[in-house]
């Protein structure tokens, strides 16, 4: 994440990482390998893949709640990189109403589909498969962030956050493919010998 300050200009390069080394929020520094930068750069990684999510034409109905996701994986994002939780910053912090939001979006969502029975492979559509794959970007972050919470202090609600919106990203490509008209891929087994 670069910081963009109006008025200032400052240069994009700083050379300070170029042994390998980046800083934490609270000014320490720690390899640019360290679990707590894969945690991040993961929730970085989601967060510019939904802003291509959210510029294909076809997801207008979506765009409200994509930038709403957005600026709560931003603020996860500064979160986790606020290293061990002793700095105190003026950042928001993802709590339980934007979950149920996620919640209410997911039943709304449910509520016009079919239920499956059967494995859906991802596909059918480019728009239904750039939702698939925010999916497993999604789910990387949260593997990581769980990594992270092994060996330092990670507020539960985040946790829980990326776990309710890989379920929103999955219900919200089933959704777009009924939207467009795609049939959904479904995966059927091989029977062997």
């Amino acid at each position: 994440m670069h910081p963009v300050n109006s008025g200032i200009h400052m240069k994009i390069y700083t050379k300070t990482g170029d042994r390998g080394l980046t800083s934490l929020l609270g000014g320490d520094r720690v390899l640019k390998s360290d679990i707590r930068i894969e945690a991040y750069g993961t929730i970085d990684e989601l967060n510019s893949y939904l802003g291509l999510v959210a510029s294909q034409a076809e997801l207008g109905d979506f765009k409200d709640i994509l930038k709403g996701i957005q600026d709560n994986l931003f603020v996860i994002g500064a979160e986790l990189a606020g290293g061990d939780g002793s700095v105190k910053t003026n950042i928001p912090k993802v709590e339980e109403t934007e979950i149920h939001l996620l919640e209410k979006s997911i039943d709304r969502m449910e509520a016009d589909l079919k239920p499956i029975r059967e494995f859906i492979l991802p596909g059918g559509h480019p728009v239904v498969a750039h939702c698939h794959i925010a999916r497993c970007i999604c789910r990387r972050a949260e593997r990581n962030t769980v990594a992270l919470a092994q060996v330092q202090p990670v507020r539960d609600m985040i946790i829980v956050y990326l776990n309710r919106l890989s379920d929103y990203l999955f219900v919200m490509a089933r959704s777009a493919a009924q939207k467009l008209g795609a049939e959904e891929v479904l995966w059927r087994s091989r029977k062997v010998g």
